[in-house]
């Protein structure tokens, strides 16, 4: 129970923060209670921690938004692991954290067989779309979410090639 105080938390703190930048991608539906407690029951959210806090955190699994088989995917043999809420804590933005939880997922993806890497970014989040394409993922086209006014770019990097 603890974990999921902590964790609900943050997500709470990043949404505040982004919500003051002008950014809402996220509010209180998302990511809500039932998804974060998922999350911990599938074992698929990892965590970085500054003492007792938790600084940032990403979730791998294979799910993919049913948006996504409309888009052009390269790796169609394979595969692919699936990002979602990558974050970083606003008090330790700005410190790389974000990239080593993309380079976390990289070595995750390759030591499990997946491969690419696929997720989708909110189309106003700009540090997080610069971000990955300096990473090498490569844009495959834009979806949307109900109750969101903006689209989402969706991102790929191949690994090893499946074909």
């Amino acid at each position: 129970m603890e974990e999921f105080k902590t964790v609900r938390e943050f997500y709470s703190d990043i949404t505040a923060d982004l919500r003051q930048k002008g950014n809402y991608q996220w509010d209180r539906y998302y990511p809500n209670r039932f998804i974060i407690k998922n999350d911990l029951k599938q074992g698929n959210l990892y965590g970085m921690h500054e003492g007792k806090q938790l600084t940032g955190a990403i979730v791998l699994d294979t799910n993919q938004s049913k948006k996504y088989k409309a888009l052009k995917w390269e790796d169609v043999k394979g595969t692919p692991l699936v990002i979602h809420r990558l974050a970083v804590h606003p008090e330790h933005q700005g410190k790389g954290y974000g990239k080593n939880l993309l380079k976390f997922a990289e070595d995750y993806a390759q030591r499990n067989g997946y491969t690419s890497i696929r997720f989708d970014v909110y189309s106003e989040n700009h540090a997080a779309l610069k971000m990955y394409e300096r990473a090498g993922y490569q844009a495959r086209g834009m979806i949307q979410f109900p109750l969101r006014s903006v689209p989402y770019h969706c991102y790929e990097k191949i690994l090893v090639d499946p074909n």
